[in-house]
Order: C-alpha cells, then sequence, then structure tokens
C-alpha cells in the first residue's frame, strides 16, 4: 500500500462510461479526426450521435490520427502536476501511433514517474485495462502493483464484435477486398475478434440474430467454464441491437457488473455504423 496518488492516462478510444469511472483517477487524451477540411478532438469537439448522423449522409471518409508527441508532453505535465505518478495505459500499438508518441514524450519529461501499457485493443477491451489500473490505484497500489493490475487485465480481457458491413474496414485498410466483396456478395454478418492487438476475422452469419447468437455462443467457449466477472456491450449507433445483445448477456451470463457503452468516432470511423461488441473477462 502506499500514499502515492495516481493518476491512470488513457486516450479517447477507450470510451469508457461515466459511471464506470466515478470515484477514479483518469485522465483522456483525445485522438483526433480528420474530416474534409475539419479536425475534431474526439469526444470533446464532436460526440458520437453528430458524428454518427454525418457519417451516413457523407460522401468522405474521416481519417483518424494520435495526439503528437508534444501534444503527450504537455498533457502528461498537466496532468503531473496534480499526481505523483502516472500510467498511461493506451490502445493497441499495432492500429495506431499512439503509444509510441506518448513514448516520445517521455523522453522530454524524464523526471516524472510515468510507465507505459501497450494494452493490444480498443474500445471497452482498452477500457477494462484503464480499469483495472485505475481500480488498484484507487486500493492504494504503488505504480508497479498498479502496471501489474494492468497487465493481468490485458493478458484475460476478450473483445468481439459482429459488423454490418465491411465496407468501412475495407476502406480503412483493415481487411482485403477479396473479403470486403464476398462479405457484401453473401450479405453476410462477418464477426470480428481484436487478437494479438490487431482486428482479425473470426467467423460469420447469414443473418443478425444468427450472427449475435454465434457472438455470445464464441463469449461462452472462451470463458472456458469460468463465471463472466464483468462485461461490457458497445454498439456503434445501434442502440436497439446493443439492448438486446446485453439483454442476452445477463440472463445467459449473470456478470457481476454489465455496462453499456457507445464505441469512440475514431473506432467508429474504421468500423462502421451498425456494428456491435463485447468486452468481458473471467473471474479469476
Amino acid at each position: 500500500m502506499t500514499n502515492q496518488k495516481i493518476t491512470v492516462v488513457t486516450d479517447s478510444s477507450a470510451y469508457i462510461p461515466e459511471v464506470a469511472q466515478e470515484g477514479l483517477n483518469i485522465s483522456v487524451i483525445p485522438l483526433w479526426l480528420i474530416w474534409d477540411d475539419d479536425r475534431f478532438r474526439d469526444g470533446v469537439d464532436i460526440d458520437p450521435q453528430t458524428f454518427y448522423d454525418r457519417l451516413k449522409k457523407s460522401s468522405t471518409l474521416p481519417t483518424s490520427s494520435q495526439p503528437s508527441a508534444k501534444e503527450f508532453e504537455i498533457f502528461f505535465r498537466q496532468v503531473a502536476k496534480e499526481c505523483d505518478a502516472i500510467a498511461s495505459v493506451l490502445v493497441s500499438s499495432k492500429i495506431s501511433g499512439t503509444v509510441a508518441c506518448a513514448q516520445t514524450a517521455l523522453s522530454e519529461f524524464p523526471e516524472f514517474p510515468i510507465r507505459i501499457v501497450d494494452t493490444l485493443s480498443c474500445s471497452m477491451g482498452l477500457g477494462f485495462v484503464v480499469l483495472a489500473a485505475a481500480r488498484a490505484a484507487a486500493a492504494g497500489e504503488d505504480l508497479d502493483g498498479v502496471i501489474a493490475a494492468a497487465e493481468k487485465m490485458r493478458d484475460k480481457v476478450q473483445l468481439l464484435f459482429v459488423v454490418d458491413t465491411l465496407e468501412y474496414l475495407h476502406r480503412g485498410g483493415r481487411i482485403t477486398g477479396t473479403k470486403r466483396l464476398l462479405g457484401t456478395a453473401l450479405k453476410i454478418k462477418p464477426l470480428l475478434q481484436f487478437k494479438d492487438g490487431l482486428i482479425q476475422s473470426l467467423s460469420q452469419a447469414r443473418t443478425k440474430s444468427k450472427a449475435f447468437e454465434l457472438l455470445l455462443q464464441i463469449t461462452q467457449e472462451r470463458l472456458s467454464g469460468k463465471r463472466m466477472a464483468e462485461a461490457a456491450i458497445v454498439d456503434i449507433d445501434n442502440l436497439e441491437d446493443g439492448d438486446v445483445v446485453a439483454k442476452l448477456t445477463l440472463e445467459r451470463f449473470g456478470p457481476a457488473m454489465l455496462h453499456r457503452a457507445a464505441v469512440s468516432p475514431v473506432v467508429g470511423t474504421h468500423v462502421g455504423p451498425g456494428a456491435i461488441g463485447i468486452a468481458f473477462y473471467p473471474e479469476d
């Protein structure tokens, strides 16, 4: 146990529900969205609903960018005024340059204790690692203990999702054109996962209801007979289906805590409207 005050810094791709953050010391650095001539700070200058409404009508797609090393340095220095150490828990380095920019910023701020965790995930897959770190800090763990809690969660959290179309992943370079065309021709609902820091194909279903059932079947398999400790159902402008999957998750797995969360526009721009995801981890 320590009297050290530790702040957990994460990026806006986590999009952790506010209720889950209550009583925890979490600071969020926004990623950038670039859309035609406009630049938005994710979660600051544009909210998910405004973003997705525009996305449906737009003939152009936005791009995303991580905060620069200088922006990280400024952010770290500001946060450091209110704490004794920082644990920076960030989106997968295999899909974003966020971790690299944060690491560069450390060289400009060597006098302050900052540790970086590459979660190899995003959305609430990242969010649960952030929460594990922040809960450890709130419980009085020192910086080593906070990092250990984050790394333990990183190794057991799962993130699975069903997408409505492969078009956005194709445009963003996340899948091949062949897979995109096949999915469109068959009108399948692809199931994807975050594994080893990357979006990977997992399975597919012919209808939405079958896709959701398959999502829960795979979730059951990943639990390996253990009880689900905590879960989050996330949706991209698809509250109705998200609520359906949340209800099924509660009925089937009975997690001690179930969150409902939106998906960051930075993530949504690559996945597209209509997607439903589940992030979860088993009890020890």
